[in-house]
């Protein structure tokens, strides 16, 4: 059966949330055998945002999503899906997401956590797009939202760098459309290979250690494959819409660091400024990175009503995926 094409779903409001607490590079000196400048030059990062002693996910993403309703204009009572992607939640269960629909006082459809690490938000606006697009829901309200503070091992110098706290979110909406040329989420493409799982993980789990565990990476390893997944599933998702490179009005990445980030733009060959870029202030807030970069944007005017909007990111798993959006 072919779905009709008069369906798309529309992003109607975005919001984000960070901590108040920073911890800076001259912070982290302090703390491991490191220096601001090794940062910089590796990372592009400068500070990140920490949770504060008993701000958990659930907060984060509180903080977003009301911004992102009030932005998107809409009620508790106008949602009907909360997706939530995050590798951090409250608890192993309930959902987090469950906690947040509660929150909200929203009191129909469903609520779920997914986890697809980094690759969460793309991941989770893909399911909220096919609800949409399959007629079961009209609007949805979508999160990413990470507490990567609680798993970071912060005696290794190679991970505790790079990763912060906080949330990100959006609301999306059915929209009848008229043809291809209207705004909306075009198409999203999802992809894993479980076979490089070891690349990057936590060392621990409720059904192996009992235990939470930190992070571990093999960095030059996830860069390679970084570059190389992320171009590529960009590119097969332009492919699918009929357009190219040069079409690309504003670049979102996965906020990892300033060496992935620009390599990628390299290779597609999309100039510096239509990529946006938030490694910086934020650090690699995991799911959260997206949404919180895609705020950005769109609170400072970077992003007009039709340009073509790319989103893309890679995780742990691995997993990765891109989504085409007219704005």
């Amino acid at each position: 059966m072919t779905l009709p094409s008069s369906i798309r779903s529309i992003i109607t409001g975005c919001g984000a949330y960070l901590p108040k607490k920073i911890l800076t590079n001259a912070d982290l000196v302090k703390m491991v055998d490191t220096s601001d400048e090794w940062i910089v030059e590796r990372t592009g990062i400068t500070q990140r945002h920490i949770a504060a002693d008993g701000e958990m996910t659930s907060d984060m993403a509180m903080g977003a999503a009301c911004q992102a309703m009030q932005h998107a204009g809409v009620t508790a009572d106008m949602i009907d899906l909360v997706i939530l992607a995050t590798t951090t939640p409250d608890s192993t269960f309930p959902s987090t997401a469950t906690k947040v629909q509660s929150q909200l006082g929203i009191k129909r459809g469903a609520a779920f956590d997914i986890q697809a690490v980094c690759s969460g938000f793309v991941y989770a606006l893909a399911i909220a797009d096919n609800f949409i697009k399959c007629g079961q829901v009209k609007r949805a309200l979508v999160i990413g939202a990470d507490t990567m503070s609680r798993i970071i091992d912060w005696e290794d110098r190679g991970t505790c760098i790079l990763f912060g706290d906080g949330a990100g979110a959006v609301v999306v909406e059915a929209a009848a459309q008229e043809d291809n040329s209207d705004r909306g989420i075009l198409s999203t493409h999802l992809y894993a290979d479980g076979d490089y799982g070891n690349l990057l993980y936590v060392d621990g789990g409720a059904s192996s250690t009992g235990t939470v565990g930190k992070i571990r990476m093999l960095g030059q390893e996830v860069f390679k494959h970084a570059v190389q997944k992320m171009a590529d599933s960009v590119l097969h998702a332009l492919d699918a819409n009929d357009l190219t490179v040069d079409d690309i009005n504003i670049l979102i990445p996965h906020q990892a660091n300033i060496r992935i980030l620009s390599a990628v733009a390299r290779k597609l060959g999309i100039p510096h400024e239509k990529v946006v870029i938030t490694v910086q202030d934020h650090a690699n807030t995991s799911a959260a990175s997206i949404p919180l970069a895609m705020q950005h944007a769109v609170s400072a005017g970077r992003i007009k009503k039709g340009d073509i909007v790319v989103i893309e990111a890679l995780g742990g798993g691995l997993t990765w995926g891109a989504a085409v959006i007219r704005w």
